[in-house]
């Protein structure tokens, strides 16, 4: 065979190649074929949406750190990020840029490289910290001693986000009860928003239901819920405009399925924090269009064989008549999540206490739930009127888990407590159904500090002349 006619095959090889590959990736939506491996825990939600993050193909490296920002900056700037890009443009740390550099997201959170990623997302090894303070020892006396892997491992450090372990907050905290004595989660806010269906402040009835083919067990449902409660009727969510605080000037279509943006007409805050998690993701305006919502069976935990193929969207979790936020909180993750951290709530301390503020034989906001510390309930204050609403983003104090301190453990617990039971691998696994089994010294190590700054600070010398 001569050289042409290798030259000839070989390129219609490639021709049939690239015609195999167009058709999969046009022709049937598949776009897995070109994938250059899993994308991580992270963002595998998305990884078929290529032009989320590759949002052009032209361009280098600030392209994608574009979407890093795009996407996670709001996150950053909330956290008071502790290395902060404008750190790293400073002309002073120059050098350090020739060994980490860490003007990029990419240097340390590399996607399709699964097999180099820990569990959060970093591919570096777990001692890069060791390229910027390996003198750390010598201005702290405390870490003599300390390996550079073990940073992050103990719940002192994140990249990051400190708030929750700055050495002004262990002080203030230390010498904290395990337990307050008055532990409550704060109570949510009531409706706020008004719209031509809504009749806040009163109560409706049967006769009230505007509904023209309501059966006996959704009416049933509907009196019993919250929006009957508010005084949303059932036009309020199937012939709702969207956009529900703006007045109508025709009448809506009635629709039997009304669809995640009628929920967002009342429930602005809650849906946004929502597209921001694992659940609600794919259903973010741009990426609906592009990728089906998110089922159990495309998840990376071990959840319910029978609840594998259910499509994740408000009405997931909210049953859409009764709208029973007690069942919301617990039953409808434990209808999909089983891993062993699931399981076992029902035999937790936590769960006893919220059965019996559910029996009312325990103080309002006592009782804790699967949402109570995955979906907190933050203060917001729009349009400067404060309110108390549930954030449905679980990616926002999931990992690492010391965020959830300042949100969620010490409306309950004190901070030592709470540190040493986030750092304690398997207590998570039996969700913290003991004590916790390990001591971390971040407080300790704050007052000891403190103590030797306050006494140095009174060894003043004497200069008095003999």
């Amino acid at each position: 065979m001569g050289k042409k006619t290798v030259w000839i095959v070989w390129m219609l090889g490639v021709l049939l190649l690239s015609v195999y590959y167009s058709f999969r990736l046009f022709a049937s939506d598949d776009q897995e074929a070109f994938l250059i491996g899993p994308a991580t825990h992270g963002h595998h939600q998305i990884e078929l949406a290529c032009g989320s993050c590759h949002t052009s193909p032209f361009g280098g490296g600030e392209v994608l750190q574009s979407a890093c920002v795009d996407c996670h900056g709001d996150e950053l700037r909330a956290a008071d990020d502790s290395h902060p890009k404008a750190k790293f443009t400073d002309p002073r740390n120059a050098d350090r840029l020739q060994q980490l550099d860490a003007r990029q997201c990419v240097t340390c959170h590399r996607e399709h490289q699964l097999e180099q990623t820990g569990t959060m997302g970093v591919t570096l090894p777990q001692d890069y910290c060791f390229l910027c303070h390996q003198d750390i020892a010598q201005d702290r006396p405390s870490h003599q001693g300390m390996a550079f892997d073990t940073c992050a491992s103990a719940g002192c450090h994140n990249y990051h986000d400190n708030q929750a372990l700055y050495e002004d907050f262990l002080i203030k905290s230390a010498g904290e009860p395990a337990l307050k004595t008055i532990a409550a989660v704060v109570q949510r806010s009531g409706p706020a928003l008004k719209h031509p269906h809504h009749v806040l402040g009163k109560a409706l009835a049967a006769a009230d239901a505007d509904g023209s083919a309501t059966g006996d067990s959704i009416l049933t449902d509907w009196l019993g819920s919250a929006h009957a409660r508010a005084g949303v009727n059932c036009s309020g969510c199937h012939a709702a405009s969207p956009a529900a605080t703006e007045p109508q000037t025709a009448p809506i279509p009635w629709t039997d399925s009304p669809t995640i943006a009628t929920c967002q007409g009342c429930h602005a805050a809650e849906t946004d924090t929502f597209y921001q998690g694992k659940h609600g993701m794919r259903l973010a305006p741009g990426l609906s269009r592009t990728l089906p919502p998110m089922t159990p069976a495309q998840g990376r935990l071990t959840f319910n064989p029978d609840a594998a193929h259910r499509e994740l969207t408000c009405a997931s979790c909210h049953a859409p008549h009764s709208v029973d936020l007690r069942q919301a909180a617990v039953e409808s993750c434990l209808n999909c999540h089983a891993d062993e951290h699931s399981r076992a709530f029902k035999e937790s301390p936590h769960f006893k206490l919220w059965q019996a503020e559910q029996a009312g034989t325990a103080a309002p906001g006592s009782g804790v739930s699967c949402a109570t510390c995955h979906l907190p309930r933050e203060t917001h204050a729009p349009n400067g009127t404060q309110r108390v609403l549930v954030n449905h983003n679980q990616n926002a104090n999931l990992r690492p888990n010391e965020k959830m301190i300042r949100s969620v453990c010490q409306n309950c617990h004190g901070l030592a407590f709470a540190i040493d039971a986030l750092a304690d691998p398997q207590l998570i696994q039996t969700n913290f159904a003991s004590a916790p089994a390990r001591h971390i010294e971040s407080i300790d190590m704050a007052l000891r500090r403190d103590g030797d700054s306050a006494a140095a600070e009174t060894e003043t010398p004497n200069h008095a002349q003999p």
